[in-house]
């Protein structure tokens, strides 16, 4: 597994440098640094998780887990968001105190440092180019935001140097770290939309059902319920209406679906006569009245 061997160095390399980042943003006394580094140990840490659950994501279906295993990779994502959230909070509120309380930087050392980071994480961001995973494409998007972020850190730092106007360091951490909040948001959105079954967004249920009835035979269709267990395989069930042989117009639903993104479809036919119970498709609350003791 190339991809999985990439993502574990990146993972490797990213983790080491933070923390060498951390120890550096202190040294320096600088949030600057220390917000980008809040940012790189998120980054490492959606990277092992998302390199560890990707493995547990990748097993099959079995009798505990229906669907398989892929939900796993967006609990990942959760861990990540919640820290990237409470790391970038800490880091604005931090540098807030700073603006009103300027506190001197070591300029010199905050270049060095910076020249470094856009050098290790241009190395990283080179590593993970190559792969195919969504988790992949992930991991390299992050890498190069990491180099944008050092690019900016050395920006403001050789900017002081020659201005000495220290409040640029705390400016450009909360220029960070409000990135990172809102792309930790993002990301929490995404999730939440997940967990509620919200039809996944470039899916039209209006846009399937017109596709649906011209397929030949098919009379009426209802109950069309589409959900995604991880924001990319997405599953569908139906009900269709039809005289004729099912087997044949089956096999076109699944077809079309598939064109829509949709890889795992249940299909329940019924006759024109038969009188669907609940065509409007509420869920109807079980009465204990049926259940004999």
């Amino acid at each position: 597994m190339k991809t999985e061997k990439n993502i574990f160095v990146a993972f490797i390399l990213n983790i080491c440098f933070s923390i060498f980042e951390f120890i550096g943003g202190i040294f320096t006394n600088s949030v600057a640094i220390i917000s980008d580094a809040i940012h790189d140990i998120g980054d490492a840490l959606s990277i092992g998780v998302s390199f560890f659950l990707e493995k547990k994501s990748q097993k099959g279906p079995d009798d505990k887990y229906t669907y398989g295993y892929i939900r796993y990779s967006v609990i990942g994502s959760v861990i990540t968001t919640v820290i990237l959230l409470t790391g970038s909070i800490l880091v604005i509120y931090n540098a807030i105190i700073r603006i009103f309380n300027p506190v001197p930087v070591n300029y010199s050392g905050m270049i060095v440092f910076a020249i470094f980071g856009v050098v290790i994480n241009f190395v990283a961001a080179y590593f993970t180019k190559e792969g195919d995973s969504l988790n992949q494409k992930a991991v390299n998007l992050h890498m190069l935001e990491d180099v944008l972020g050092w690019v900016l850190v050395l920006i403001g730092a050789i900017t002081m140097q020659f201005t000495d106007i220290s409040v640029i360091d705390p400016i450009l951490s909360i220029l960070v770290a409000l990135f990172i909040l809102v792309n930790a948001f993002k990301n929490f959105k995404a999730i939440i939309d997940l967990f509620l079954e919200k039809t996944p967004k470039n899916i039209k249920i209006a846009e399937i059902t017109k596709h649906l009835l011209t397929i030949n035979g098919v009379e009426d269709v209802h109950h069309i319920h589409v959900w995604s267990i991880d924001g990319f395989n997405h599953c569908a069930t139906m009900h269709v209406v039809t005289k004729k042989e099912t087997a044949k117009i089956k096999h076109l639903i699944k077809e079309e679906l598939m064109a829509h993104g949709i890889g795992h479809t249940t299909v329940e036919f019924e006759n024109p006569d038969e009188k669907c119970v609940d065509a409007k498709c509420e869920i109807h609350p079980i009465k204990s009245s049926h259940h004999h003791h």
